[in-house]
């Protein structure tokens, strides 16, 4: 959970508050003349610029990513940690994490947008940049359909509509493929764990469940109300999924995208799964571990809310196709 950051005292305040004065004539002085765009964000709130934004800063990995492939390569100033993609990105100046921000580098930086996600920033620090006046663009795609929308919204607050475009309609493209090849084969249920002990696992309101389904899978946990609900063991155990996933956070393939990667003695073989997944071995009664059906995706690109979810969608429905060979279906 995040924490508050400490109240800033009286000398912070001042300093803040000068900056943002600077930093508010600058956004009035370059956009006098320009002609107005508007686009409305995941909030539901409209985001007015005066001219294409040409210094962004970016206070999610997601959102890094988003921008990027919207063709803001040339305009992003700014990112928070573990905004590790595309390479470039690990070379801009950081501005805080998820925890805290650091507001005053944020305003150093003169930013004409920020691309935020509220439920991962410090909801106070973000009230607290838009006070300043910084225009805010807020993201959080909960469908996959939604990741086309915002590159498409990004690419017109920057002025990069056809870079933006083509990156949503490839992305598109991608995700039909993938729902035309596999939504319609037999279905697989899947429990997707986001953390171990104890088991949490994500509900139908978040976009991994989205991907199960792509692929033809069924989310046990999908009418649960808590966007990331912790589970027990024995709800779990009663649910019997045919399908256990996990997210890695290396780029190597796993073992289950075919049989053969899946031997241990091929030339193909690849590191053991995640020991997070290890505990499900004691409950042999699980249809998963019974028919050897524990696997691990790409964690960044099924974690995040960009267009490198289709590689992790491509990732589970391969994943899911060993599991029905391996049911005998």
């Amino acid at each position: 959970m995040a924490l508050a950051p400490a109240r800033p005292g009286p000398a912070y305040r001042i300093s803040l508050k000068g900056a943002a004065c600077a930093l508010s004539v600058t956004l009035v002085a370059s956009h006098a003349h320009a002609a107005a765009i508007t686009v409305t964000d995941d909030s539901g709130a409209v985001v007015t610029l005066q001219a294409p934004a040409h210094r962004v800063i970016s206070l999610a990995p997601h959102t890094t990513e988003l921008i990027y492939a919207a063709g803001g390569a040339d305009a992003i100033v700014g990112a928070v940690s573990f905004s590790d993609y595309p390479s470039a990105a690990r070379a801009l100046p950081r501005v805080g994490d998820n925890q805290a921000l650091d507001l005053e580098k944020i305003v150093a930086l003169k930013p004409d947008l920020l691309v935020v996600w509220r439920h991962g920033n410090v909801a106070q620090q973000i009230d607290a940049l838009r006070a300043l006046g910084i225009p805010m663009f807020e993201s959080e795609p909960k469908r996959l359909p939604e990741i086309a929308q915002n590159l498409h919204k990004l690419g017109a607050l920057m002025g990069t509509e056809a870079v933006a475009d083509h990156a949503a309609a490839d992305f598109t493209a991608r995700i039909d493929a993938l729902r035309a090849r596999y939504a319609q084969r037999s279905p697989v249920r899947v429990f997707y764990q986001i953390w171990d002990n104890p088991p949490m696992t994500l509900s139908g309101q978040h976009m991994v469940s989205d991907v199960i389904a792509l692929c033809g899978g069924q989310n046990v946990f999908a009418s649960l109300a808590p966007i990331a609900p912790t589970v027990s063991t024995e709800a779990v155990i009663a649910a019997n999924p045919e399908a256990i996933v996990t997210g890695r956070y290396d780029d190597s393939p796993h073992a289950g995208t075919d049989d053969r990667a899946r031997d241990a003695s091929s030339p193909q073989a690849t590191p053991a799964l995640p020991k997070s997944l290890d505990r499900w071995k004691a409950w042999p009664q699980i249809a998963a571990v019974a028919h050897d059906n524990l696997f691990s995706v790409n964690a960044d690109w099924m974690d995040r809310a960009g267009p490198r979810i289709a590689d992790g969608a491509g990732e589970l429905c391969a994943e899911l196709d060993v599991a029905r060979r391996h049911l005998g279906r």
